[in-house]
């Protein structure tokens, strides 16, 4: 009999989870606690903007025509525990307030209404991005407090998921990476990725604890290989290198590699700066805190991008203050293909101009409504050639396609002054040059 699968919390993760699985021909069961956003999902609309994902849903959810009718939405923990052989927990961990200790609030109420309806045999698998020993922890939780006792059995299946790219790397992920206890666990996880194990994604199996630490540790070695080659773009500023060429000619190591060496103001959202902070609050709980100092630097590293791209745009204005300038952004996430604002380096700078008197302008194709409710005090437009209106300096913080493929002769029209300021490394130098503009980038003072 075929696998029947539930996704608890749909939020990015978990709404493309969902999605993914239904196309994977599982009948899936989703659970939020949310009631706007679950009759979002039932007319087949997101809560977010990811690419594919939309057309992903509607070709699934029940009662849209033409659909498979596979993906189902509900708000009944009952029913849930019901239906579900294998239960997929996909809440949010955000970092705890005021502190860097990740906040388990969240999967922990979701166990908590979980498990009193596991009446069967079933496996629940954690896909969040938990503190090492959480795996451990809610076993013994399900096995106490199930009616199934210890026929509901604990997973750990990370996701990695990245903003843009989420339904190809659900669909087609490059590892699949389990931590279970049981010969059981493993193979009914090896029956939901039946599919892409066949097309060849590799599939790791281990403990609970190492399959906690992939995900952190994955996001610890690329915030590290970000704020490395932002390190060397402070020394390319003081020596009067390119730091994109110096990023060109060590990416060619094989070593090394070529992905995340493009400096600019560094990274965010909601994955990466909590991540790691998170996992050197619990190496420190762990008595392993020596073991995760440097990770204190990369986060220095990271955050000081944004008070150099701002003094980099004080500079461009003649070095005074900010009062009675203005200033167009272009970017307000914090990577381009998503509309995710969260602790967005392009709205961090654009935020700190404005509280130092800069009249600033902000336009993204897919964060306005996001940024706008996070920042209501910035000004806003409906397209580029509006936010760069009279501007006396342009600030590229987003590397959007868009921004790449505009006409800097036509932006030149309606500028005040023709400065651009490229704090993703992303555009083409000469073209802008060629129209008449002054062109800077972060870490390459003499490109």
């Amino acid at each position: 009999m075929a696998l029947k699968i539930t996704v608890i919390g749909t939020g990015y993760l978990g709404a493309t989870h969902a999605a993914a699985m239904a196309e994977l021909g599982f009948e899936v069961l989703g659970l939020d606690v949310v009631p706007e956003k679950i009759e979002m999902l039932r007319r087949g609309e997101v809560p977010m903007y990811e690419p594919g994902l939309e057309e992903l849903l509607r070709k699934h959810v029940a009662g849209i025509e033409g659909s498979t009718g596979r993906l189902r939405f509900t708000m009944d923990w009952a029913e849930v525990g019901e239906f579900g052989d294998v239960h997929f927990v996909c809440v949010n961990t955000p970092q705890r307030h005021g502190e860097y200790a990740c906040d388990m609030s969240y999967v922990d109420a979701a166990f908590a209404s979980l498990a009193p309806h596991l009446r069967n045999a079933a496996l629940v698998v954690g896909k969040s991005t938990v503190p090492v020993g959480s795996a451990d922890r809610l076993a013994a939780y399900l096995a106490e407090h199930a009616p199934a006792g210890e026929d509901a059995e604990l997973a750990w299946n990370p996701e990695f998921l990245r903003e843009g790219f989420a339904v190809q790397d659900t669909l087609h992920p490059d590892r699949i990476v389990v931590g279970v206890r049981s010969e059981r666990a493993e193979k009914l996880l090896r029956e939901v990725y039946t599919t892409p194990i066949a097309d060849g994604s590799p599939f790791v199996v281990t403990d609970f604890p190492t399959a906690e630490l992939v995900k952190t540790s994955a996001n610890s070695f690329l915030a590290t290989k970000i704020s490395f080659i932002n390190a060397m773009a402070e020394v390319c500023e003081a020596a009067d290198g390119d730091v994109a060429k110096l990023a060109e000619a060590i990416g060619y190591d094989d070593r090394i590699g070529k992905k995340f060496l493009r400096a600019g103001i560094g990274f965010g959202g909601g994955c990466l700066p909590k991540d790691i902070r998170a996992f050197m609050a619990r190496a420190g709980e762990l008595g392993a805190d020596q073991a995760l100092t440097f990770l204190r630097e990369i986060d220095s590293i990271n955050m000081r991008q944004r008070g150099q791209m701002v003094e980099l745009a004080r500079q461009a204005l003649g070095g005074g203050p900010f009062l009675g300038k203005r200033v167009a952004v272009l970017g307000a996430t914090f990577k381009p293909d998503s509309d995710d604002v969260r602790d967005s380096p392009a709205l961090n700078v654009a935020g700190q101009i404005h509280l130092q008197g800069g009249q600033v302008t902000v336009y993204d194709p897919k964060g306005m409504d996001n940024a706008r409710r996070l920042f209501p005090t910035l000004g806003y437009a409906d397209s580029a050639i509006e936010a760069v209106r009279g501007a006396d300096v342009v600030l590229h913080l987003t590397e959007w396609r868009e921004f790449r493929e505009l006409d800097p002769a036509a932006l030149g029209e309606v500028a005040a002054d023709r400065v651009i300021l490229d704090g993703r490394n992303a555009l083409d130098p000469a073209l802008w040059r060629k129209a008449g503009w002054s062109y800077r980038a972060m870490g390459r003072p003499t490109a």
